[in-house]
């Protein structure tokens, strides 16, 4: 338990890093459901990560663009052979203005 504690506290003192991101959600319905049980909105501001708890909350920034936008963590993925860390639901990435190209790299913060 205390494992798990210290490493929530130390991933959200850590600095900003780069990461690949893609994003998830054009055609589903609200039906579908994410790896922590919620209803799948692909307009909400949620993400998928392989490995951060289910409700961390993350600054990312498009450094193309200088957009930033706060998603929760709701899902787990993408896939590792893909090399990317992060997919977002088409809400965020509309909002990042990553749509288009699909796929990108961001600049992500742990927030507390």
């Amino acid at each position: 338990m205390c494992l798990g504690l210290c490493a929530c506290a130390h991933a959200s003192n850590a600095p900003p890093r780069t990461v690949r991101a893609s994003w998830y959600g054009g055609g589903e319905r609200l039906s579908r459901h994410t790896a922590n049980g919620e209803r799948f909105n692909p307009r909400a501001m949620t993400a998928a990560h392989r490995s951060l708890p289910f409700g961390t909350r993350l600054a990312l920034t498009n450094p193309a663009n200088g957009r930033t936008v706060v998603v929760r963590v709701t899902d787990r993925g993408p896939a590792a052979s893909t090399g990317r860390a992060l997919d977002l639901s088409r809400g965020a990435a509309a909002a990042l203005g990553m749509l288009e190209r699909g796929t990108g790299s961001l600049t992500m913060r742990v927030l507390p």
